[in-house]
């Protein structure tokens, strides 16, 4: 606990450049509720100091020597019951690498040129189980990447889902926060929690990212739109 009575988050690195974890671990560690508990130099490395370690939230730089970031975030969400939040890390936000990252499981992703309030913020923000969701970035990556189903109604979710529940799905392709979601719809903001839970379980995805990339290749959404 801090002096403020709130958890520590525990942070492990992965990145093949030293410098880039040694930025990062000055950044974080001079937060008082941020410790970077451990680093890695390469995915397979990430695996294993993680599986050791047992972190709240992953920097996972995408592009890796031996076994690359989206391997290592694919093994790590497979073979941990209770695995840390991963925030994919890279240079370019339109990068197939991170739309994979995605798929697999990543909470998010950050750029590497973010200011260091930005890199605080997602820590804090994948920390507590939000996803770090850039509606525009998704919206390119989708069209860029995505491998779309013949069409929506052929997903067995889709139709599963009601009115209320579509809406909040395109409302999380947005980026609005429950909160946000509440106020759009007019319901408090236990119903729109409530309804967001149901499309995570509709749509079998373990959180927000997951759903709207979900929505995205069954085409449910328009990449070109929301």
């Amino acid at each position: 606990m801090t002096a403020a009575g709130r958890p520590v988050v525990r942070v492990v690195l992965a990145d093949d450049e030293r410098m880039v974890r040694t930025a990062l671990k000055v950044i974080l560690d001079a937060e008082p509720d941020l410790e970077v508990v451990g680093e890695a130099a390469d995915g397979a490395e990430a695996v294993s100091v993680v599986r050791e370690l047992r972190p709240d939230v992953v920097l996972m730089d995408v592009r890796m020597p031996e076994v690359d970031g989206i391997r290592a975030t694919e093994r790590l969400l497979a073979s941990m019951p209770a695995p840390p939040r991963v925030v994919v890390v890279t240079t370019f936000e339109n990068d197939r690498y991170v739309y994979e990252a995605l798929r697999v499981g990543a909470a998010g992703f950050l750029l590497k040129r973010a200011a260091a309030e930005d890199l605080v913020t997602a820590v804090r923000l994948v920390a507590r189980s939000d996803s770090l969701l850039y509606p525009a970035a998704v919206r390119a990556l989708a069209a860029s990447h995505g491998r779309r189903e013949p069409g929506a109604l052929r997903v067995p979710w889709a139709a599963r889902l009601t009115d209320r529940e579509a809406e909040v799905l395109r409302l999380l392709a947005t980026g609005l926060t429950n909160a946000e979601i509440a106020a759009r719809m007019g319901v408090g903001a236990a119903t729109a929690k409530t309804h967001v839970a149901a499309v995570l379980a509709k749509t079998g995805t373990r959180d927000r990212t997951q759903a709207v990339i979900a929505a995205y290749e069954s085409g449910f959404i328009e990449a070109g739109r929301t």
